[in-house]
């Protein structure tokens, strides 16, 4: 098989695609043919050396994958050979095919291609798990989603409009506020000429609020401070990420002051402990799209080769919606 392999930390052009044996499959494991890999602004991280976890060299980087199963061990009986399906690998992802426990492995519906089964877990169950348990947000709230055209931020866009909340997009580009709007984004925000906080506490306005009830923030860096000065009395800021490459400094007397909350939402964290509560959401979210409610965006394709500069497309922040690399 072929795989993406990352032996040290260092710049993306330094990845080497190589052929590497076939794994045998263990008791309780399937084999999937890759059809399509997700691509995240993770990754591009974790083979810089960038992210706070550090994976040992060499390794496969890559964590979501859909694709055909095309092995069964003996003792798997509720997964077919010919099946679609797809997986959350963490890492190991970046190859032509991947053994993986059928437990963890997830029928693909009908509803979904491989590109969009590769690329919606990761960003769904986050804005998920953000909005219904982190921040237990209710029908008519109002949220300004930052970052709104990448895949994170659009998936907060259109988990918000499934939940009945009135969404506010801030994104750097017009085809980037544009698909924010085809998933249910109220208004938008350009976060390159506008002034944030005035922009989002005016929009609030009309509706008869001194500003957001909820700020969903995956980017960090300078738009932070003005995020969180958006929020209306008793508004929560959701702390997704940092894309934007560095970790705001936020006022705490704004926080006080306006009896305002800061909420910390890790999923990744979060599913190590809670495994069953995880199955169960991963259910809803895929139920959700069976049935119309929520609509992940179809990926750019990537072939195999060009991993580099799929990966450089999402640490510059030039990809709208997901990716995927096409093996």
């Amino acid at each position: 098989m072929r795989v993406v392999s990352c032996t040290h930390f260092g710049p993306l052009d330094d990845l080497i695609i190589e052929e590497q044996p076939s794994r045998p499959l263990g008791a309780g494991e399937v084999r999937i043919e890759v059809r399509a890999a997700g691509v995240n602004f993770v990754d591009g991280l974790f083979v810089q050396g960038l992210y706070q976890v550090k994976p040992p060299t060499p390794f496969v980087p890559g964590g979501e994958i859909a694709g055909v199963v095309t092995e069964v061990a003996a003792d798997v009986a509720d997964i077919t050979v010919g099946q679609r399906v797809f997986a959350s690998t963490g890492l190991g992802g970046f190859a032509t095919e991947v053994v993986w426990p059928a437990r963890l492995v997830v029928p693909t519906p009908d509803a979904l291609s491989d590109g969009q089964a590769a690329t919606f877990v990761q960003s769904y169950m986050t804005a998920w798990f953000a909005l219904h348990h982190r921040a237990r947000a209710q029908a008519g709230q109002s949220l300004l989603v930052l970052g709104a055209g990448g895949g994170v931020g659009l998936a907060a866009v259109d988990v918000g409009r499934a939940m009945g909340l009135r969404v506010l997009a801030a994104a750097s580009s017009e085809a980037k506020r544009e698909v924010a709007r085809q998933h249910g984004a109220e208004a938008t925000i350009d976060t390159t000429s506008d002034d944030l906080k005035t922009a989002a506490k005016e929009w609030a306005k009309a509706a008869g609020n001194g500003g957001v009830d909820l700020v969903y923030d995956p980017v960090g860096g300078d738009l932070a401070e003005s995020a969180l000065r958006s929020l209306d009395d008793d508004g929560q800021y959701l702390v997704i990420g940092f894309a934007a490459g560095s970790i705001p400094k936020l006022p705490a007397n704004q926080i006080l002051l306006r009896n305002r909350r800061v909420t910390g939402v890790d999923w990744g964290g979060w599913v190590g402990r809670h495994q069953a509560e995880n199955r169960q959401m991963l259910a809803d979210v895929v139920a959700a799209i069976a049935a119309g409610d929520l609509h992940p965006v179809e990926p750019v394709a990537y072939r195999f080769d060009d991993v580099a500069t799929a990966l450089r497309d999402q640490v510059e922040r030039r990809v709208v919606g997901k990716s995927v690399l096409v093996p």
